[in-house]
């Protein structure tokens, strides 16, 4: 049998820089886990307004994630990936300054606009520099770099933070300034230059063009429109099925920590731990899973995604204590590890030559929005009918995906789509 792992070794070397600058940069997450905390602890906001200081940054990437994944196609995601880090590093640093609940809500905006600049650019980057059948393999190493740093930043945070707040504000900071820094500095040239020569092997490899597509199907029914990502039915049905367990799944940096903390009396550095779990998992355990399940159909994978995303927070209607609220995270990570993964190969194969920053940008303001919607309907569950009936809601949001995405149409594979990453 073939080592999963083995597939990474044949990504070229600018791939492996850019996963480097994102390591940096997510081994510095300690801010956005931790706001809801900082928000109520230390500035003593209610819940309701904490969350929506959270939504205005789920706002802010929403308007944000299209917008940048146009500008990649026209300008070049390099730019935009060394603006997003240089920018939101500087904001940081202003942030614990402000006191106000108006500049706080306007800091986050800005905030939120200049980071979530960051994962759409950065998607298509990594798909301009690597051919198609290694694209997937691309993808799973840009997915080690985010969460091997985030198995480090937010657990540091959680002793970081029973100290000073502010602290984790200056950590967050440098790090993307640095991560910045390497970019721009250690790439330059090379980094287009990848690009560019993966394009030329896409081309004479013969990827699929529109042509080759509807030759393929001659009914035309499962071939690329040549319109807006917008207005692409397919893509549309996908956007919207995946909306409910992305909601539920960005409960873990909204409400999972007021859970913990007020109604099982936890320690924020439990709440560190939980993050250590789900991205030691994720690194060890994804790249093989994703190898495994390769064969499956979108919508068998994302579809069983959903579904362990859901049974793994709505079962923590249960959880009484740190043991039972880890094996849950475990049960969600596994759900998290089909369905990312599969759902951005999903949107990266569903866009046509030269529009994948539309594409991607598009799927990624569908985890913006749910981000944005997550705090604020989360409180509204959990003041209006109690903590644990809110988990039993996140199941039924998980299933509803699940159904839906079981309706998922999927257009035929070509030889060059089938790699098995």
């Amino acid at each position: 049998m073939t080592n999963p792992w083995s597939r990474l070794r044949g990504l070229p070397r600018e791939a492996w820089l850019l996963s480097a600058a994102i390591l940096i940069n997510r081994a510095g997450t300690m801010v956005l886990p931790f706001l809801v905390l900082y928000l109520t602890r230390s500035l003593s906001l209610s819940p309701r307004r904490a969350a929506l200081v959270m939504a205005a940054y789920g706002i802010g990437a929403v308007l944000t994630a299209p917008l940048a994944g146009r500008l990649a196609d026209r300008v070049g995601p390099r730019r935009i990936v060394t603006v997003s880090l240089f920018l939101s590093g500087l904001l940081l640093l202003a942030y614990p300054l402000l006191r106000s609940f108006a500049s706080i809500l306007w800091m986050t905006l800005l905030w939120s606009v200049a980071s979530e600049g960051l994962r759409p650019a950065s998607l298509a980057w990594m798909s301009d520099l690597v051919p198609p059948e290694k694209r997937r393999a691309a993808f799973a190493l840009s997915r080690l770099a985010v969460n091997l740093g985030m198995s480090l930043g937010p657990a540091a945070a959680g002793f970081i933070v029973q100290v000073s707040f502010t602290a984790i504000f200056v950590l967050d900071a440098a790090t993307s300034l640095v991560a910045g820094a390497l970019l721009m500095l250690a790439t330059g040239k090379s980094l287009a230059g990848a690009a560019r020569a993966a394009s030329v092997e896409e081309a004479e490899a013969g990827s699929p063009t529109e042509a080759r597509r509807a030759a393929a199907t001659p009914s035309g029914e499962n071939a690329v429109p040549d319109r807006p990502a917008s207005l692409d039915p397919r893509y549309l049905f996908f956007i919207l099925a995946i909306l409910p367990v992305e909601i539920v799944f960005f409960q873990h940096n909204s409400m999972l920590p007021l859970f913990l903390v007020r109604e099982l009396g936890l320690r924020e550095s439990s709440y560190g731990l939980l993050f250590t779990i789900n991205t030691l998992l994720v690194t060890l355990v994804e790249v093989p899973l994703v190898a495994a399940l390769s064969d499956w159909s979108y919508r068998t994978t994302l579809s069983l995604g959903a579904l362990l995303i859901g049974a793994g927070f709505g079962a923590l209607f249960l959880a009484q204590g740190f043991g039972s609220v880890a094996a849950m995270v475990v049960v969600w990570t596994f759900g998290e590890m089909i369905f990312v993964p599969g759902s951005a190969a999903y949107a990266a194969e569903a866009a046509p030559p030269g529009r994948r920053g539309e594409y991607i940008g598009l799927y990624s303001m569908s985890f913006s929005g749910a981000f944005a919607l997550a705090p604020w309907l989360g409180a509204q569950v959990m003041e209006g009918f109690g903590p644990r009936e809110m988990w039993v809601a996140a199941l039924l949001a998980g299933l509803l995906s699940a159904a839906l995405l079981l309706n998922l149409r999927e257009r035929p594979r070509g030889p060059r789509d089938a790699a098995p990453m």
